[in-house]
């Protein structure tokens, strides 16, 4: 992906950079962005004794630290500021051998697309890491990968606590916290990564070959990146690619066994199913609130093996956090992880912020943060798991479509609260499908560095739900869009959200006092 064949000396070469003890001394690579991926894909490189010179568009005070250690550990450039990413630099005076690029940079960036004109491959950081993975001396780790529309970072972390409840040496890393490459070159190594994989990541990525695999679910995301859903999808199938023990599959979504069925895997390579629904032979599913396996068993044509209670996952158990535990199962049980140890990693997992959180219970009303819900599929998980609903929502659509959504769930709808500098899709989604649901849109006021002051735009929100709000109802932050026109990430709407409600909070108990 992302460049022409490669050709003579140069495509012999980089074939042959399969492990860390490989010929990389002298490597002229460019890496693209100076983020977390990308920074540590520099820094890797220099390690390995690579010739590397850094691009970001971004000259800021936390980039030009970041620079200057690059260049204390040996990195030839670090070029800051739009204009140096408009062509493809020299290394050394000579054109790079090799592209790394940090998974956001989109193939139509004008850098890589020059590389790909040029013929130069272009890896991402996974692909880096997967080449570095095995080194002399030190244990080399399967990896479980794990990509999907939604539900991508429960799911990883509900693999690495299970993984860990089995006394095994494991972590979560690449698109969630650490850093892949972070995880690879850890002095220890590990017995097992839970690799979660964008399809950005996937788009860059070509030799990967995990032991097991899952796609969770796939609905329209990042089409803009892409290119086309068409093409969104082709990345996302990837994952299974080369797979060796088991591609886990969603079996109540068919595009996601079609990836299974197309994919090009390892001899023995098994397809194992998951549903929420009872399972047939070779899937995981539920029965009488039970996650059972009839996959992973020696007699799994008469009998199941029970791998942990609903109960376990909490006392609000939403259909795709079911889903995401089963997948999780599936994975770990490929590598040979026993049923007690699925029970206990899912007790153990702590769910992470931002993802169906419950933040307070004011006046008999509940207030949910989804911040991390930023497309319609992942919006459309949280709204089935409450009725009815003030729904806050709205952002940056990224060119997605809100009809099916709103025709689903209008009917738990009390109102809409709409946030974002423009939300005129979701708001026209909501005049066709659910004419009758009152909606208030939040000014998005005069904004600084893309954020109203004080988080003023979530507390207007806050406000104009608590005044529609009655005992009995939730009020979710879901907003089925991303946040970067409004607030920096999802996390930080979601903490103006949490911020908001807790100063609702407070003022109710101290008007209660005074009364």
């Amino acid at each position: 992906m992302g460049g022409r064949a490669m050709t003579g000396t140069n495509s012999g070469r980089l074939q042959a950079l399969d492990s860390w003890d490989a010929d990389w001394a002298g490597l002229r690579v460019v890496v693209t962005g100076i983020g977390l991926s990308g920074f540590s894909a520099a820094d890797t490189l220099i390690e390995l004794g690579a010739h590397v010179v850094l691009v970001d568009a971004v000259e800021s005070e936390q980039t030009l630290a970041k620079a200057d250690t690059l260049r204390i550990v040996g990195i030839r450039d670090v070029l800051l500021g739009e204009e140096h990413t408009r062509t493809l630099p020299l290394v050394g005076g000579q054109p790079p051998e090799l592209v790394v690029t940090s998974p956001g940079w989109s193939p139509r960036h004008p850098l890589l697309a020059a590389a790909a004109q040029a013929g130069i491959p272009i890896w991402g950081d996974v692909e880096l890491a997967w080449r570095v993975r095995r080194r002399a001396g030190r244990r080399t780790a399967e990896w479980l990968t794990i990509t999907g529309t939604n539900g991508k970072t429960t799911t990883v972390g509900l693999v690495e606590s299970m993984l860990q409840a089995a006394g095994l040496r494991a972590i979560a890393a690449g698109n969630v916290g650490t850093p892949i490459l972070d995880a690879v070159r850890d002095p220890v190594g590990y017995d097992v990564i839970a690799v979660e994989l964008s399809s950005f990541q996937l788009h860059w990525s070509s030799s990967l070959s995990p032991l097991a695999s899952v796609c969770l679910n796939v609905a329209p995301d990042h089409v803009d990146w892409h290119g086309s859903f068409g093409q969104y999808l082709a990345d996302k199938a990837k994952v299974y690619a080369n797979t060796q023990i088991a591609c886990i599959y969603n079996a109540e979504q068919r595009e996601t066994e079609a990836m299974v069925e197309e994919a090009d895997v390892v001899e023995g390579c098994r397809a194992v199913g998951f549903t929420t629904g009872i399972p047939a032979v070779s899937m995981l599913g539920v029965v009488d609130d039970l996650l059972v396996d009839r996959a992973f068993i020696e007699n799994r044509r008469t009998s199941a093996a029970e791998l942990a209670a609903l109960s376990d996952l909490g006392d609000v158990v939403p259909r795709h956090l079911v889903a995401n535990a089963l997948a999780a199962a599936g994975l770990v049980r490929a590598y040979g992880i026993e049923p007690g140890a699925v029970r206990a990693g899912i007790r153990n997992f702590k769910h992470g912020a931002h993802r169906i959180q419950q933040v307070a219970v004011i006046g008999g009303v509940r207030w949910i943060n989804d911040s991390k819900a930023t497309n319609p599929h992942a919006a459309a998980a949280s709204l089935s798991a409450y009725d009815p609903v003030v729904w806050i929502a709205g952002g940056l659509s990224k060119g997605v479509n809100y009809d099916v959504l709103v025709t689903e769930h209008a009917t738990r709808l009390r109102a809409v609260v709409l946030i974002g500098l423009d939300s005129s899709d979701l708001q026209g989604s909501l005049r066709r499908h659910a004419p009758d649901v009152p909606v208030i849109s939040v000014p998005p006021g005069d904004t600084e560095e893309g954020q109203l002051p004080g988080g003023e735009v979530m507390a207007a929100a806050v406000a104009a739900a608590a005044g529609i709000a009655v005992a009995g109802d939730t009020v979710l932050m879901a907003p089925a869009s991303a946040s970067m026109d409004q607030f920096p990430s999802y996390a930080h709407r979601g903490d103006a959200f949490i911020a908001a409600v807790r100063r609702l909070q407070e003022g109710q108990e101290q008007t209660a006092e005074e009364h």
